[in-house]
């Protein structure tokens, strides 16, 4: 296996291509943070990397991330899953409901439940009956926002609960669940005890690199929500259980050749059904976060298509955790800047981006050169012609950011409030170029029938 491994390895660097690992990853990392910093100074915009923006980016990110995990398990199985906004929804009042009555961690349980509901719908239609995956997705979305409207009224809009505040658009409220914040550092209490808040007082004198650092690590280590622990947890159980146990590996054979899959013994209706179930627990509880931690009842709208960018953020991911808890991260902290910053904040990221265009003009020509000196096949002409080309977009992209960045001390708040829908696209648009999704997602496929 391992010489296999470095007979793979050994081949891409015969072919130009770096892999990377992990001393890389901390290395880009470090770079981004040095940048943002260099931004924040330059542009005095310290929401950038303050810890309310980190907190309320990790708040944002995480229904996102999880309504992306869902999606994750269910392609990894070959079912196309764009039903996750309405199992979402349906995660939402399945959770206001019970949440409001018999406290919020009941609610996060009936949220699932009532995801995996609409998981279950999905499986039937597509597994059992065959129906279009793209189909059965777009049937659950319209039945989930209609049916939690419809039982809204119906439940929300009397007795008890319309005494305690509910109504025909929302739920009463629902207690939140506890939240822990970090002693000595971040100002957390030990029993009766007001412990000192050092990242604060750190962050507060906006230094360069350090405030930034004491602004992340106090975003990360105060008032988070126990929900949000059990949530990152999810990212390595969910690598651990698809891609080292025999379980998680007969869904992904099912998602790259069901008709192999059946030839060595695997029962991929059944995995098919168990991936398509836990993708919508995952959904429900992604909708459940909403009302126990973002916001404390359940209203019309709430999910605000959530789930589709959690499906943006698992095409992002590659169809993997890391890259999928990367990109909902991403669409949290612009969703944040949002929120937090305003036009100021998002200005400050105009140069942000047009640095790092630039880094990307010049390592795509740097590339172009290298692969110009091995061109033997049309092929690989297209590929340094491709090089050239994306060089110069970038250039001419950065070049357009850098004069509006100049030209202008804030931007407009209409664009602010898009800038993270503005995000998913360019990031789809960008990342389409390497992505590699399960050879057999969305294919029909019926038990014992030739392919």
């Amino acid at each position: 296996m391992s010489a296999a491994t470095d007979a793979v390895a050994t081949v891409k660097a015969a072919k130009g291509k770096i892999r990377l690992r992990w001393p890389h990853y901390l290395l880009i990392i470090s770079g981004l943070l040095v940048l943002l910093s260099l931004v924040r100074v330059i542009d005095d915009a310290n929401p950038v990397t303050s810890s309310g923006t980190v907190s309320a980016a990790l708040r944002l990110a995480v229904p996102i991330f999880l309504a992306g995990l869902g999606g994750l398990w269910s392609e990894r199985s070959g079912v196309i899953n764009i039903g996750l906004e309405g199992m979402m929804i349906l995660g939402t009042w399945t959770g206001a409901w019970a949440g409001y009555q018999w406290g919020p961690w009941i609610g996060v349980l009936a949220g699932i439940i009532g995801g995996a509901l609409g998981g279950l719908l999905h499986a039937i239609a597509t597994v059992s009956f065959g129906v279009d995956h793209i189909v059965s997705g777009v049937a659950i979305n319209i039945l989930g926002l209609g049916l939690t409207q419809f039982l809204a009224g119906l439940i929300f809009d009397t007795g008890e609960a319309k005494a305690l505040g509910g109504g025909p658009r929302q739920s009463p409220p629902v207690d939140p669940i506890m939240t822990l914040t970090l002693p000595v550092l971040s100002g957390g209490k030990v029993g009766g005890w007001q412990s000192p808040d050092w990242l604060g007082s750190l962050e507060d004198r906006h230094w360069f690199l350090l405030s930034d650092l004491a602004g992340i690590t106090r975003g990360l280590t105060s008032d988070m929500s126990l929900l949000t622990l059990v949530a990152l947890l999810l990212v390595p159980l969910s690598f651990v259980i698809l891609w080292r146990t025999p379980f998680g590996l007969r869904i992904r054979s099912c998602g790259e050749d069901p008709y192999a899959a059946e030839s060595l013994g695997v029962q991929v209706y059944r995995m098919k059904y168990a991936a398509v179930i836990i993708s919508g627990g995952f959904s429900g509880l992604a909708g459940a976060f909403l009302v126990t931690v973002a916001a404390p009842l359940y209203q019309d709208g709430q999910t605000n298509g959530r789930g589709f960018i959690g499906l943006a953020a698992m095409i992002f991911g590659n169809w993997r955790p890391g890259g999928l808890a990367a990109g909902s991260l991403l669409f949290g902290y612009t969703d944040a800047m949002n929120v937090r910053g305003g036009g100021q904040a998002v200005h400050a990221l105009l140069l942000f981006v047009a640095i790092l265009l630039i880094a990307v003009a010049v390592w795509q020509a740097l590339r172009a050169n290298r692969l110009r000196g091995r061109v033997t096949t049309d092929l690989a002409r297209r590929e340094v012609r491709n090089a050239y080309l994306g060089a110069v977009l970038s250039l001419v992209a950065a070049a357009g950011l850098l004069v509006w960045f100049l030209m202008s001390e804030i931007v407009p708040g209409e664009l602010v409030s898009f800038t993270p829908h503005l995000t998913t696209l360019l990031v789809l648009a960008l990342a389409s170029q390497r992505l590699r999704m399960p050879a057999a997602n969305g294919v029909r496929y019926r038990r014992g029938e030739a392919r």
